[in-house]
């Protein structure tokens, strides 16, 4: 089973993927910490690798040929990422949408930053994704049709916005055992 969870940082992807993984005892594959790792082994902020990943999109493809070539092992995988649900052979693609004054809010708590600081890093962070998909991908990432479940995150909390999820693959499940 491949599941995706997608959303714009902050969004509650890492928190909701961490419980599905356990849940369903699914490996774990975020493009985020790849992301950050690789801005780590170059020494500059993720703000900075933004800007290099704009016009080098070699990084963008690196980190979606490893998603891409795991997914093809037949492994059981969740995929964590802003672009992960646009894996053509997953059996479900969760998007999670979240008020980017949330998504600071909550991103300041976790960085220990000022909330002013995340939420200008954020919409640079989110100018600068929505950019490069574009341009590499021709994917606009306001577009949520590709997505099986749309899920507000700001709504519920993290264990309400699980246990929609979780209720949704099971009943997938349900319906493959079904036939």
């Amino acid at each position: 089973m491949i599941i995706t969870i997608s959303g714009p940082p902050g969004s509650g992807k890492s928190t909701l993927s961490k419980t599905i993984a356990e849940h369903f005892n699914l490996k774990p594959v975020s493009s985020g910490d790849l992301f950050r790792a690789m801005a780590k082994e170059r020494g500059v902020s993720l703000e900075e690798f933004g800007r290099i990943a704009e016009v080098d999109p070699a990084i963008d493809n690196e980190i979606d040929r490893r998603q891409v070539e795991m997914s093809k092992t037949g492994g059981n995988f969740l995929f964590e990422g802003r672009l992960s649900g646009m894996l053509s052979d997953a059996d479900l693609k969760i998007m999670l949408k979240t008020d980017v004054e949330v998504r600071a809010r909550r991103i300041a708590a976790r960085e220990d930053i000022s909330q002013e600081q995340a939420l200008n890093e954020t919409v640079k962070r989110q100018e600068s994704e929505a950019k490069r998909y574009k341009e590499y991908y021709d994917i606009d990432i306001s577009d949520l049709t590709p997505y099986d479940l749309v899920l507000e995150s700001s709504v519920w909390g993290p264990e309400a916005t699980a246990k929609v999820a979780i209720t949704a693959i099971e009943s997938m499940k349900e319906k493959e055992l079904r036939g």
